[in-house]
């Protein structure tokens, strides 16, 4: 209950600060959206290049710890990850209020989670994180971004949702180490407190899942009790 509380109020707030507080929208956001999708990004700040495409890798983050979680849970957790695409914080923060704790995996990995909880996943992903990282640090425009920042709620909402999915991310980073028999809290916090890159580190690291058999009626009773 107080789960659902707290990241309900963040959602609630994040979406009132998004359409009220931030930013006026600009003439030409439309525009920039679509030749940001399209690849059309000649005279686009840098930086905002490498932000909108990061902006898609962090679902993927999110997706090789959402799935497997999901997987002992109530509600679906797909329609959240897929959202996430399109909306990012604004989809997550939803299932991280209704999602229940989870620290076991039950069943088989079907090739899908495979895929999920393949370090090589979290290797493509940080590569392409570096690469668009350095693509920005080292091409972009300060000035102009903080500017933009200032004056376009596109630029400004993407830029917190991007802080807010770096400090939720904790949330089920937890869980997900449970899942595996990971118990170092030096690896918890070093992963929470590095955005993008711890992560990333940690999906790159992660012991992998293994198969479980599905509980028994009485062991369901007992994670009931305690949870």
């Amino acid at each position: 209950m107080i789960n659902q509380i707290v990241f309900g109020l963040i959602w609630l707030s994040f979406i009132l600060y998004a359409f009220i507080f931030a930013p006026p929208d600009q003439p030409d956001t439309l525009t920039l959206i679509q030749n940001l999708s399209t690849g059309n990004w000649a005279g686009i700040n840098p930086l905002i290049i490498a932000l909108f495409n990061i902006m898609g890798i962090w679902p993927l983050i999110y997706s090789c710890v959402l799935f497997m979680d999901g997987q002992g849970q109530k509600i679906p957790a797909w329609p959240f990850a897929t959202l996430s695409f399109g909306v990012g914080a604004f989809a997550i923060l939803p299932y991280l209020a209704f999602r229940q704790p989870n620290r076991q995996f039950v069943g088989k990995k079907s090739l899908f989670i495979k895929v999920l909880d393949s370090r090589i996943t979290g290797l493509l992903l940080t590569l392409g994180a570096i690469a668009l990282v350095s693509y920005g640090f080292s091409q972009g425009n300060w000035g102009d971004f903080i500017q933009q920042w200032q004056t376009s709620r596109f630029i400004h909402v993407m830029s917190l949702d991007f802080c807010l999915l770096s400090l939720l991310f904790p949330a089920l980073l937890g869980d997900d180490m449970a899942r595996r028999g990971m118990k170092n809290q030096a690896i918890f916090w070093g992963v929470s407190l590095v955005p993008l890159f711890g992560p990333l580190f940690y999906l790159i690291t992660r012991i992998p899942l293994k198969d479980h058999q599905p509980l028994t009626t009485s062991e369901s009773a007992s994670i009931s009790v305690q949870n």
